[in-house]
């Protein structure tokens, strides 16, 4: 190799190492992790999460909140407006509106929540089978759809009609009115998934019935039943409202927030804080189980995800 051909190779080298490296175009991302990134990345979540939580504060520690009996009756003390001594007033028997708004959000939590576990249970159950069997498929679905051809709340109307007031009772007609939603949406996954790959390779080696629906189906039948959970819940709480507020609810002795809407209907143009205050926390506690559902559905849902 000549000597220019040497120079000139040991010029290039040197000005490969002596290059200057090129800043990157796009700064590094910095992944979010912990509770507090999955807060920001998830804003409904956390909004809907923060006021939920302080429901069930409110609902939990009542007793503990500077309140009152909130059945307790006072006649000289009725419909007072709201003040230093009655936060939210008083209704016509004397009774302190911000005492039973505080009370009666343990009712319309524990009915939503109850509703929602109890539905899904037995909703899970009426799906799994009729989904997987097409035999018992053609006669249940058939008597959900008879079902849900009827409205939530007339039907809970009706079987409130054959029974007494009472929170279980309640439970009960709102959970049979809402089965027929969860076990239609459990329907049609287990259909979907039916039809997959490994749950005929499943079939085809042997495996029993029942291990396969829960070891291959139940598990991803989970995320939308969650979803589907949530606003049962909300839904449960304002059927329960209209319950109470026709009378057809929990007993007047029961402080709830349709109850004490239903008491304050026939002061609504003079006295609206004893409608308006329980209205408000119904709102925003339904608001927030809503908000809640919306987060985790695009968490659970991989066409909806913001993120990998």
């Amino acid at each position: 190799m000549s000597a220019f051909t040497a120079d000139r190779a040991g010029v290039s080298a040197a000005t490969v190492h002596a290059a200057i490296p090129m800043p990157d175009v796009l700064p590094p991302v910095k992944p979010r992790r912990g509770f507090i990134g999955f807060l920001r990345r998830n804003p409904t979540i956390a909004i809907g999460g923060g006021l939920l939580l302080i429901m069930v504060f409110v609902a939990i520690f009542a007793p503990f909140l500077w309140t009152k009996d909130p059945t307790a009756l006072a006649p000289a003390m009725r419909t007072r407006e709201p003040a230093a001594r009655w936060w939210f007033g008083t209704d016509m028997l004397g009774r302190d509106v911000y005492s039973r708004v505080l009370y009666g959000a343990r009712v319309s939590l524990l009915v939503g929540v109850a509703v929602a576990a109890l539905a899904s249970a037995v909703g899970l159950a009426i799906g799994l089978v009729s989904g997987f069997f097409r035999q018992v498929d053609a006669v249940v679905m058939r008597i959900m759809d008879g079902m849900m051809s009827i409205p939530p709340i007339l039907l809970a109307i009706a079987l409130m009609a054959l029974t007494r007031g009472s929170v279980q009772n309640v439970i009960i007609a709102i959970s049979i009115a809402e089965v027929p939603r969860v076990s239609r949406l459990v329907r049609g996954v287990v259909l979907s998934l039916r039809e997959q790959p490994y749950v005929e390779a499943a079939v085809a080696s042997g495996t029993r019935t029942g291990r396969i629906l829960i070891r291959h189906i139940l598990p991803n039948t989970l995320a939308p039943l969650t979803v589907q959970a949530t606003y049962i819940c909300a839904a449960a709480m304002i059927t329960e409202s209209i319950l109470s507020f026709i009378g057809a609810g929990t007993p007047p002795t029961v402080p709830s927030w349709g109850n004490i809407m239903a008491e304050g209907r026939a002061l609504w143009q003079v006295k609206p804080y004893i409608v308006f205050f329980p209205a408000l926390f119904l709102s925003v506690t339904v608001l927030a189980i809503n908000l809640v559902g919306d987060g985790l559905r695009d968490i659970l849902d991989p066409r909806m995800a913001k993120s990998l």
